[in-house]
């Protein structure tokens, strides 16, 4: 299983089940995928 957050999108790589569970995990932090981008990339900037 591999999560690539890019500039504007996410990209999931993996079996169907994992994408499945890791996208289940991700929706009880972020509501948008655009929260979820913008997360990762002010964590990169500190």
């Amino acid at each position: 299983m591999k999560v690539y957050v890019l500039e504007k999108s996410i990209v999931l790589s993996g079996k169907c089940w994992e994408v499945q569970q890791k996208l289940k995990e991700y929706q009880k932090h972020y509501y948008y995928v655009h929260d979820w981008i913008s997360a990762i990339h002010s964590n990169k900037e500190k």
